[in-house]
């Protein structure tokens, strides 16, 4: 074990690819997530949608999970999920949220901080129809983030829903849907070296972004 601890002292990467100034920017930082978000597909990152999701229950204690990002444009953040999971549970009773996209590839980082919305059912219907039929299933046996017996029941329980809609013809279920995130924060982050990192910050200011850079 002490071994483990000193070789996790000596890893170090001094981050050189690129740098990040006020003036490189977009005056909007949904356009400039665009480019980025745009530019680590190009980079092949590896699921360049997956974002960390911070919640909070009402006490404070925060959890956090990998999810994936649905679509997003000047109304905010959008991803999918079991409204009466915990996440759901948290977000209902304390709906801040904070996401956060690392792409290593390009040595960058994005957080954004914000509030939730649900989506309309209109809105979650057609997200839910474009997804594969075993996924629909999935979202109709999983009693998200309770405990189960065994692997064995959630298997049965899919096997029965698989019987009972048979065909694509799946409905959304109710307690299944998507959540906005309308950002009230988003910043974003260059590694650059000796840890001078670039940090690029817009805050939303009476319907406008404000644009400042923050000390690394």
């Amino acid at each position: 074990m002490e071994d483990l601890r000193l070789y996790i002292n000596t890893l170090r990467h001094d981050f050189s690819k690129q740098t990040l100034d006020e003036s490189d920017v977009n005056k909007s930082p949904f356009l400039q997530f665009e480019k980025w978000f745009k530019e680590a597909v190009d980079a092949h990152v590896n699921e360049p949608n997956a974002m960390t999701v911070a919640t909070a229950s009402t006490s404070g204690m925060p959890a956090a999970r990998i999810l994936l990002l649905r679509n997003f444009n000047e109304n905010g953040f959008v991803f999918y999920s079991n409204y009466v999971s915990r996440k759901g549970e948290e977000i209902a009773a304390n709906p801040q949220c904070a996401l956060l996209f690392f792409w290593p590839e390009l040595e960058r980082q994005v957080r954004i901080e914000g509030v939730l919305e649900k989506q309309t059912a209109e809105e979650s219907d057609i997200y839910f129809n474009t997804r594969p039929r075993t996924s629909k299933l999935g979202a109709w046996t999983s009693p998200q983030s309770k405990v189960v017996a065994n692997r064995k029941a959630l298997d049965d329980a899919y096997e029965e829903m698989s019987k009972k809609y048979p065909t694509d013809n799946v409905p959304r279920p109710p307690h299944w849907g998507g959540y906005v995130l309308k950002p009230t924060n988003i910043e974003f982050w260059q590694g650059r070296p000796s840890r001078m990192h670039d940090r690029i910050l817009y805050t939303l200011v009476d319907s406008n972004w404000k644009i400042e850079r923050l000390a690394p």
